[in-house]
Parts: structure tokens; sequence; C-alpha cells
């Protein structure tokens, strides 16, 4: 067998390689980039639109990217260019920030990139040490659609009982994340 005829099968195991560690990257990171996003644009719908062409621009520069840097940090300057592009072509629209505010957010926006992964991951915790009724209990009151009365009168409650019920628990949700959140305790 010839060296040439090998070349291609191996090109395309690499480019498969490159491929998945880039999708696994993205996968890990993606919602530490999309908050950071976030922080520096208006909406979350401009977000949105950023955060795709990012991920575009990401992947067509990931033959430059070096596995020694932290991916996120990469990441997070390719966004920021993103950001200030799109706010550039959305010059028109009243909602824009001048570039000096959105270098500005930006540096406070990956500033509290870690403070928000542990405020997140706190409040996981703290969900899955909640019994089960009562987890399933505030996650209900806070999905999208539904209405806090109903699920009331589903629990043959009075809706003012079922507030109650509702204010205790995110008082005993919020002591709990306040407590995992405290420099120099252990969580």
């Amino acid at each position: 067998m010839n060296p040439s005829s090998e070349q291609p099968g191996k090109d395309r195991l690499n480019e498969d390689q490159r491929y998945e560690t880039f999708v696994a990257l993205f996968a890990h990171h993606e919602p530490d980039l999309r908050r950071f996003i976030r922080s520096l644009l208006p909406t979350v719908h401009d977000a949105d639109e950023v955060l795709q062409q990012t991920a575009i621009v990401i992947w067509r520069k990931f033959d430059q990217y070096d596995p020694d840097t932290h991916f996120m940090k990469w990441a997070c300057v390719i966004a920021r260019f993103e950001a200030l592009a799109y706010r550039r072509k959305m010059a028109r629209d009243r909602l824009v920030f001048r570039e000096d505010v959105l270098d500005l957010m930006a540096e406070e926006g990956a500033e509290e990139l870690d403070s928000r992964r542990s405020e997140h991951e706190a409040l996981e915790a703290c969900l899955l040490a909640m019994p089960e009724k009562q987890r399933q209990f505030l996650t209900l009151a806070y999905t999208p659609g539904v209405k806090v009365k109903e699920l009331a009168a589903e629990a043959g409650s009075s809706a003012a009982a079922f507030y109650m019920r509702l204010k205790r628990l995110r008082r005993q949700l919020m002591h709990c994340m306040e407590s995992k959140l405290q420099p120099g305790e252990s969580a």
C-alpha cells in the first residue's frame, strides 16, 4: 500500500478528532460563554445571535487554538469581538452601548463568570439536598407557563397558603445557598 493512499484517511481521522475536541470544549463552556455574551448585550435575542456567530468563528479558528491555554478565555476574546461587530451592525438601534461601555461590561462579565458558576453550583446542591416533594414544588412554581394559583387549586390549598409555603421554601433555599457561598466555610 502506498503512503499517499493512507493520507486521506489520516486527515479525516484528525479532522474528526479536531471536531470532537471542539464540540466537547464548546458544549462544556457554552453556558458560561452564553452568560458572558449576555452581559455584553441588551437582549437575550442579541446574545443568541452573537453566540451563534461566535460558535462559527471559534470553529473556523479552532486550528489556531492552543490546547495549553484556557478555552473559555480564548472563546471570550472571540465573543467580545463578535459582540462589538454585532453592536456596530446594530448601531442604528437606540439600545446600543458605546464601545468603552461594552469594554467595561466585557471586563466585568469575565470577572463575574466564576461567581455565577459558584452560585449556580450552590443552587443545584441546595435543590438536591431538599426533599423530593419540596424540590418538585419549587421547580413547578418556576416553570414557565405554570400559574401558582392553578398549582394551589390542584394541591387543594388556598393561593395564600401556597404562596406562604413557596416563600418559606425560597427562604430556606436562600439560606442554604448563602451558607455554601460563605468564604472559608466548606460547602
